[in-house]
């Protein structure tokens, strides 16, 4: 994992502090002084050497102190602190539910694999992935916020059970997002390992199709489901941008979207450093998991 990191730390110092030149003709205008420029940049660190700027890059990444933004002036890691929670508030259960719902209807297709359930919701699932994301934000937002009043439209405020009424709406819109590719994916693997040999096997000796399909086809599925999943998660951790930005919901999807449109580069830099770190402890994560459900497998 640390070769990884330093590699990662590298890349991003190499990305925000030599390809996207001088940061202080962004934030001072082009009509600054050098005077004014030259000032900037050492209160900035910019005048340090490149190798004392990528240590600076690579502390940040052990010891999570990210500085302070330059457009707010506010510590990276309060900030960082401040905006998970609404976005966990709105990731974790849309990620569960969405899991969850497409391993059971992927189960359901499976079963009836071939016959007219299986083609109508195979359907249904390329008719949802067809339609823009922005499309099912802007007519629910109109539809069951502003015209039927079922939901809030925009706003946070935290504490439970309060954060639900202003999350709801955005996790139905997450989960009805997500369910048509996950539904062919995890339907995919299954079909994969229903003509598998053991399958035949199991048939053979007149175990039923739904308990093979539970307790061993499921089971022998886990792989590469968890592989799917579990990568995933880094991703919450960050937030949802589209949905943080039409809710106004002050996550991290929202701190991303102000730095970017701020050229807030710590900001960003900060927030790229915490996704590659995430990233690569639940792919651990993800290969320790691979051995409490395959015994086969083995950590060596």
């Amino acid at each position: 994992m640390i070769p990884v990191l330093l590699g990662v730390c590298f890349i991003i110092f190499f990305l925000f502090n030599v390809v996207s030149g001088d940061p202080t003709a962004i934030l001072l205008g082009k009509h600054a002084s050098a005077e004014q420029m030259a000032e900037l940049r050492d209160q900035l660190g910019l005048n340090k050497s490149l190798l004392m700027q990528y240590f600076d890059v690579v502390k940040s990444a052990f010891t999570f102190d990210f500085g302070r933004s330059w457009a707010t002036k506010q510590q990276i890691s309060t900030m960082i602190i401040n905006g998970a929670i609404p976005s966990l508030t709105l990731t974790v259960p849309a990620f569960i539910i969405s899991t969850f719902t497409s391993i059971i209807f992927a189960l359901i297709v499976a079963y009836y694999r071939g016959k007219g359930i299986d083609l109508v919701i195979r359907i249904t699932c390329i008719a949802m992935m067809s339609i823009s994301s922005l499309a099912y934000i802007l007519m629910f937002q109109h539809l069951l916020a502003f015209k039927w009043g079922l939901f809030e439209i925009s706003g946070y405020e935290y504490g439970f059970p309060n954060f639900m009424y202003f999350v709801s709406l955005p996790i139905l819109i997450w989960v009805i997002l997500t369910l048509g590719p996950d539904i062919r994916f995890y339907r995919t693997l299954i079909l994969d390992e229903i003509y598998q040999d053991y399958v035949r096997t199991a048939r053979a000796k007149g175990l039923s199709e739904k308990v093979i399909l539970l307790k061993h086809v499921l089971r022998n599925a886990m792989i590469p489901i968890i592989t799917y999943t579990v990568v995933q998660i880094p991703f919450l951790i960050m937030g949802s941008l589209l949905l943080e930005s039409f809710f106004s919901i002050p996550g991290l999807g929202s701190i991303i979207v102000d730095a970017i449109n701020a050229s807030d580069f710590p900001v960003l830099k900060a927030m790229t450093i915490l996704t590659a770190i995430a990233y690569v402890l639940f792919t651990l994560l993800q290969d320790v998991i691979y051995t409490v459900v395959d015994p086969r497998v083995k950590l060596q």
